[in-house]
C-alpha cells in the first residue's frame, strides 16, 4: 500500500539523506564503529545538510518545519544502511524540543545558529549512577547562590552526545522536594562543558549503538548562570514529561525503520545464497516478517498523522512504542537467524541491527511502565 504520511518535501529529503548516508557514512562506518565514536567534524557536515534546522525557527538558519515526518525519514535511511550518525541523535530527538518548547527569546537567539549549523551541540543528562532517572533518587544538586548563580554538584551516566557536548541540559536539585510533589525542586540546568569543574569521565561500552557517545559526566561546583536556567525552576520533570509522546513516538519509528530493514538484509543474504534445500521456509519466514512490519507501519504512520496534527496523546505515543519495539524485536530476531552464522558476526548489519534495537524496549519507558500507563488509560 502508498503510504500517505509523507510529501514531495520529505521525499527530497530522502534522496539527499540516501546519498549522503551512501557516499560519505557507510565508506567511513567501519572504522567509527571500531573507535566507538564519529569525528566532531562529522556534525558539522549534518548542520550543512540541514538535519539540525529542520525544526529551528527560520530566523535561525532553520527550516521551521513541524512535521515528524522528517525525523521519519532521518531514521528509516540510518537504519536502511545499518549505520548511525553518533550521539548527534540525542541533539535532535531529545534536547531540540526542549530549546524550542522551553527556551526564552534571548535563550534562543543565543543557542539556535550553532545548534543549526553543528557548531553547539547538545546532550540530556538525567539519569545518576544507582538512581536511575527516579526523581526522589537524584542526587545531583545546585543551590542557588546569593551571586545569582547555581552551583552543579554531582554525576550523570548514560548520557547520549556526552564526549562532544558543548552544552549539556542537566536535571539537577535545586530547591528541597515537597511532601506532596518528591519532582518538586528539580531544575534543567544548560551547563557550558568548557566551565571549569566539568569533566567527561568513562565513555560507556554499550552492546549496540557503538558510536553513540554514551558517557558518564561529572561536576564539581560548576558555576551556572540564572540565564542558563531552561524553562521554568524546579519543574524539570513536568518539562521532560511533556515530552515522553514524541519521544516515544521517535523510537517507535525506529524501531519500525530497523525491522523493515532487517527484513531488506535478510533477503539480500538469502538471495546471495541462492535456491536450496528448506528454501521455502526461508520464503514463508520472510513473508511472516514481512506481515508483522506492514503492522507496524500502520500504527507508526498513525501515530505520525496522529502528531502532525496535535493529537497524540500519552496513551497513543505509548501503544504505538509498545508494539512497535516487541514487534520489531521478533522479526530482527527471526531475520538474523536466516542469516546463520553470518548474523553473529558483529560487522554484520544484521548483528547491528540486532543490538542497537534492543536498547528501544528500555528506552522512553520499558514494556512494562508502557502496559501500566496504558492499563490506565483503559480505566483498570
Amino acid at each position: 500500500m502508498r503510504r500517505t504520511v509523507f510529501d514531495a518535501g520529505h521525499d527530497a529529503f530522502r534522496a539527499r539523506i540516501r546519498a549522503f548516508i551512501d557516499a560519505e557514512v557507510v565508506p567511513s562506518f567501519g572504522k567509527w564503529y571500531d573507535d566507538g565514536l564519529v569525528p566532531r567534524e562529522f556534525y558539522y557536515r549534518l548542520g550543512e545538510l540541514g538535519v539540525f534546522g529542520i525544526e529551528a525557527p527560520v530566523a535561525f538558519g532553520g527550516a521551521g518545519q513541524s512535521s515528524f515526518g522528517y525525523r521519519a525519514v532521518l531514521a528509516e535511511e540510518i537504519a536502511r544502511a545499518a549505520v548511525s550518525f553518533g550521539g548527534s541523535s540525542a541533539h535532535v530527538t531529545r534536547c531540540l524540543p526542549l530549546v524550542r518548547t522551553l527556551a526564552t527569546t534571548a535563550q534562543q537567539q543565543r543557542w539556535w545558529p550553532g545548534i543549526v549549523t553543528g557548531e553547539t551541540m547538545f546532550a540530556l543528562a538525567v539519569a545518576e549512577p544507582g538512581a536511575g532517572s527516579e526523581p526522589a533518587d537524584m542526587r545531583t544538586t545546585a543551590p542557588l547562590g546569593t551571586d545569582g548563580v547555581y552551583v552543579v554538584n554531582g554525576s550523570k551516566t548514560f548520557v547520549t552526545g556526552g564526549v562532544h557536548a558543548d552544552r549539556v541540559i542537566v536535571c539537577a536539585r535545586t530547591a528541597a522536594p515537597r511532601a506532596d510533589d518528591p519532582s518538586y525542586g528539580l531544575s534543567l540546568l544548560v551547563v557550558d562543558t568548557a566551565t571549569p569543574g566539568f569533566r567527561v569521565g568513562r565513555q560507556l561500552d554499550t552492546l549496540g549503538r557503538k558510536v553513540s557517545d554514551t558517557a558518564e559526566l561529572t561536576f564539581t561546583d560548576v558555576r551556572v548562570p540564572v540565564a542558563d536556567v531552561l524553562g521554568a525552576p524546579h519543574r524539570a520533570v513536568e518539562h521532560l514529561a511533556a515530552q515522553l509522546p514524541r519521544e516515544r513516538l521517535g523510537i517507535a519509528v525506529s524501531a519500525y525503520a530497523q525491522a523493515k530493514a532487517a527484513i531488506r538484509f535478510a533477503r539480500l543474504h538469502t538471495a546471495e545464497r541462492g535456491p536450496r534445500p528448506g528454501f521455502q521456509n526461508t520464503r514463508f519466514e520472510l513473508a511472516a516478517c514481512r506481515a508483522e512490519v506492514d503492522a507496524v507501519e500502520a500504527v507508526v504512520d498513525r501515530a505520525l498523522t496522529a502528531h502532525d496534527q496535535g493529537e497524540l496523546d500519552p496513551a497513543d505515543a505509548a501503544s504505538a512504542k509498545l508494539f512497535a519495539t516487541e514487534t520489531a524485536g521478533r522479526v530482527i530476531d527471526r531475520c538474523l537467524q536466516l542469516h546463520g552464522g553470518t548474523g553473529y558476526l558483529t560487522d554484520s548489519p544484521i548483528a547491528r541491527l540486532y543490538a542497537d534495537h534492543r536498547i528501544d524496549r528500555i528506552l522512553g519507558g520499558t514494556g512494562d511502565a508502557l502496559r501500566a500507563l496504558l492499563a490506565t488509560d483503559m480505566g483498570l
